[in-house]
């Protein structure tokens, strides 16, 4: 009888073993809980589910901190996984840091996403050239196409409110690509800054009286607490502009931005061919072309602007 359970147990220990063996496990920093960023994992996920790539997911998430991040990003070292994903500059950053650290037996393929400027985050050296064991896609705006949007429901515009976390790369880049074109577009810039999501709405309020419209660039800490700040936006009469569409299902008035999802999508294709045996380093840094226009025709009467018509006719989608 013990011989029969011994040997039982051995089959279940095998077929488990044998299992496990063709699961690649996947370690994912994500830096905060928002839509569009639950978006990409999610966009990410049924990539490799529909090329049968089966895959053990240690999930983590940092909710907007950064200190948070940098533990994930050492934990994740640890856990052996044959491939790091993170969301978000902040825990891309992080990843990165603590790879660079790790001694050679724990370094492992680092994959980010939804990461506006990989070299000024100092991820990347080159984005044709990756080098090292990193790559990934990049959401970075054509902010000149934005900027016109905000102009075209907005004409004559004087000042612009930018709503941002001063501690986040991606936001900083983002910025200075928006004062840049400032000059030129006839507009001048009103800063406001909350480094954590606590801040959010007494920086949005601070802007009042201040602008004729805000903007809020790819920004994870304002984003994950847009709700305050379009409640500021609807008490005041102010246009309250976001960088991703996501954000304009919840109230932003409009967004000229990406399909997150498909953003995931794509960084799925991405880890695909790294867990095939690519190196990160030869892969160049991806960036999704294809701009969505969503409206919120509802909101924006709430903020006291009107959808021109010529943006209506384009839109990919119109919230009522």
């Amino acid at each position: 009888m013990k011989k029969a359970i011994f040997g039982a147990l051995l089959v279940v220990v095998l077929v488990v073993q044998g299992a496990m063996a063709g699961t690649t496990v996947i370690s994912v920093n994500q830096f905060v809980e928002h839509p569009a960023l639950d978006a990409v994992l999610k966009g990410f996920q049924d990539y490799l589910k529909e090329k049968g790539v089966q895959v053990d997911y240690k999930i983590h998430n940092a909710q907007a901190n950064m200190g948070t991040a940098t533990q994930i990003a050492q934990q994740m070292v640890g856990e052996k996984a044959d491939l790091l994903v993170a969301i978000a500059t902040p825990s891309a950053q992080a990843c990165a840091q603590a790879l660079a650290k790790a001694p050679a037996d724990m370094k492992r393929p680092f994959l980010f996403t939804a990461v506006t400027d990989p070299v000024a985050a100092g991820l990347v050296k080159d984005l044709q050239h990756p080098g090292g064991d990193i790559t990934g896609v990049s959401d970075l705006l054509p902010l000149e196409e934005h900027m016109k949007m905000v102009m075209t429901f907005k004409p004559g515009i004087k000042r612009l409110g930018l709503l941002y976390n001063a501690g986040e790369a991606n936001s900083k880049s983002l910025v200075a690509g928006i004062k840049a074109l400032s000059g030129k577009m006839g507009f001048e810039v009103v800063e406001a800054t909350a480094a954590k999501t606590a801040d959010v709405f007494s920086a949005a309020k601070s802007l009042v009286g201040r602008v004729d419209a805000v903007f809020i660039p790819t920004d994870n800490t304002i984003i994950s607490a847009l709700e305050s700040v379009i409640k500021v936006g609807v008490e005041n009469k102010l246009p309250i502009f976001a960088a991703d569409v996501d954000s304009v299902k919840r109230g932003a008035v409009a967004a000229m931005g990406f399909d997150y999802y498909k953003h995931g999508y794509q960084t799925g294709a991405m880890a695909a061919r790294i867990l095939k045996g690519e190196k990160p380093a030869g892969i160049p840094v991806e960036f999704q072309k294809d701009l969505q226009l969503f409206i919120n025709a509802k909101y924006a009467k709430m903020m006291g602007v009107t959808p021109p018509a010529e943006l209506l006719k384009k839109a990919t989608k119109v919230y009522k």
